[in-house]
């Protein structure tokens, strides 16, 4: 019995060390995943910044990983082979279905002062048309299939709005960015585009068209903008460290939103405008990052 005893002491401290020493190693840097916008160096380049700004604020090693597709980095958080990621809001509402994630910040930059931004649908003021009736038979401008601001949303809008998108116009085109769309808009080739809103007031901040040239004919509801997130079995002091940190950050570019103002919290429940246009178009979310 006392040989059995012993062994059992011993056993329990081994594993204790086992998972001190796991806990230890898992805590040692932060893995950090990046939606793939781009080739994974172009990526960590465009971020760099920020990732070693939130370095130096906790003081350990910050690990940036991209995958192929976004489909990989949501998996390597649902095998906890990540730490945080950055989502975009169609992929963050798919990684809350099969991994155990959540949002928790947003950034938030000088121009705006604001962690959400809308769609809005654009024409020239001479165009005649004034309101979503009036794009009966006009030529349409979408960005592109999986963009949020540039199709999915103004798609929705349409379709709430009474209007079927795929009868309504008498041509669409995929111009492939918000800036071709508004210079198709301006220079005539399109009759009307759906559009980033922050994207257009930096077109029209660089020169590119003028603001007398457009009307603005639908808007959007707020849409989030694309969240942080962790996994919620991540040590919650690390948590409280990290989101720290993200809100220190300021005055670095942070992609195309421009000059960071920190990063602010959010949650889960902000993207339920996400999920609503989902079902609205009767998506499967899997197709979008």
């Amino acid at each position: 019995m006392k040989n059995l005893s012993r062994f059992l002491r011993v056993a329990a401290l081994t594993c204790l060390s086992i998972s001190a020493a796991s806990y230890v190693a898992a805590n040692d840097k932060l893995r950090i995943g990046l939606i793939p916008s781009e080739d994974s160096q172009a990526m960590i380049e465009s971020s760099k910044l920020v990732l070693s700004g939130l370095e130096a604020q906790l003081g350990m090693p910050v690990e940036p990983f991209v995958a192929t597709d976004y489909n990989g980095i949501i998996e390597a958080l649902r095998a906890g082979k990540l730490d945080v990621a950055y989502l975009g809001p169609f992929s963050y509402v798919l990684a809350t279905s099969v991994a155990d994630v959540e949002a928790f910040a947003v950034a938030v930059t000088k121009k705006t002062g604001q962690s959400a931004y809308k769609s809005l649908i654009i024409t020239r003021k001479e165009s005649g048309i004034h309101q979503l009736s009036d794009l009966k038979n006009h030529t349409f401008a979408f960005v592109d299939p999986s963009s949020a601001s540039g199709h999915l949303f103004p798609k929705a809008g349409l379709e709430q709005a009474g209007f079927d998108p795929a009868t309504l116009f008498s041509r669409v085109i995929f111009s492939g960015s918000h800036d071709a769309s508004i210079l198709a808009v301006a220079n005539q080739k399109v009759d009307a585009a759906a559009v980033a809103d922050r994207i257009l007031a930096n077109a029209l901040a660089r020169g590119l068209v003028k603001q007398d040239d457009f009307q603005v004919v639908w808007t959007s509801r707020p849409i989030p903008e694309s969240p942080m997130v962790w996994r919620k079995n991540l040590d919650p002091a690390l948590k409280q460290k990290v989101a720290a940190a993200l809100a220190s950050i300021k005055d670095v570019p942070w992609g195309d939103q421009g000059q960071l103002d920190g990063f602010q919290p959010t949650s889960d429940a902000n993207y339920d405008v996400v999920r609503d246009t989902a079902k609205v178009l009767d998506l499967d979310l899997r197709r979008f990052k």
